[in-house]
């Protein structure tokens, strides 16, 4: 599903099988709407990758996201998995992170569907919660009160920096980017 033409560095493109594992594994997402003044919004929201789409919830009451949604199904959702922050040059500012991102760009419509509904939350509950034999399975008595989205992507792209080595890293390595710079006099 990754798109090169869309993304500026080719160099970081993830795969589509890690696009698909971050999608599967990721903790959080941030869907970002547009609302009928033009203003984006963008909300964090838990999530599960079902049959290729991105499912997620919030309240039933008419709030921002869901007034954002009705006005405008267009919506992507970003995730990210951030690492270790590392020095790759001389200069302080020759810093860089270990990532895995990806962004799913497509539509949004609501599923009112009871049946859906509970199967959702039985997979966000897979995902997430610690199981306990001692609370009832698949009971959602509050399933009225909560709106659930599938997201369709038509595009997703993925993006990756990868942690390098010990011994290619600074400062066994200098990948300075800009080598003829000097630093400032200390005072």
């Amino acid at each position: 599903m990754s798109s090169p033409n869309s993304v500026r560095r080719t160099d970081r493109l993830l795969s589509d099988e890690g696009v698909e594992a971050l999608l599967q594994s990721g903790y959080c997402g941030h869907l970002g709407t547009v609302g009928a003044d033009g203003m984006p919004y963008v909300c964090p929201l838990l999530y599960v990758w079902i049959d290729r789409e991105i499912w997620v919830h919030n309240t039933a009451a008419s709030g921002h996201l869901k007034t954002n949604v009705q006005h405008s199904a267009k919506v992507c959702f970003a995730i990210d998995k951030p690492g270790e922050v590392f020095p790759y040059g001389r200069f302080e500012c020759d810093t860089s992170v270990a990532y895995a991102s990806a962004i799913a760009f497509g539509q949004i419509r609501i599923i009112d569907d009871r049946e859906q509904k509970s199967a959702f939350f039985d997979a966000l509950m897979h995902k997430y919660a610690t199981p306990d034999p001692s609370r009832p399975k698949g009971f959602y008595p509050r399933l009225d009160d909560v709106t659930v989205y599938a997201i369709t992507p038509e595009r997703i792209t993925g993006k990756e920096n990868h942690l390098p080595a010990p011994q290619a890293r600074w400062p066994a390595v200098d990948m300075t980017r800009t080598p003829r710079a000097v630093p400032p006099a200390s005072p």
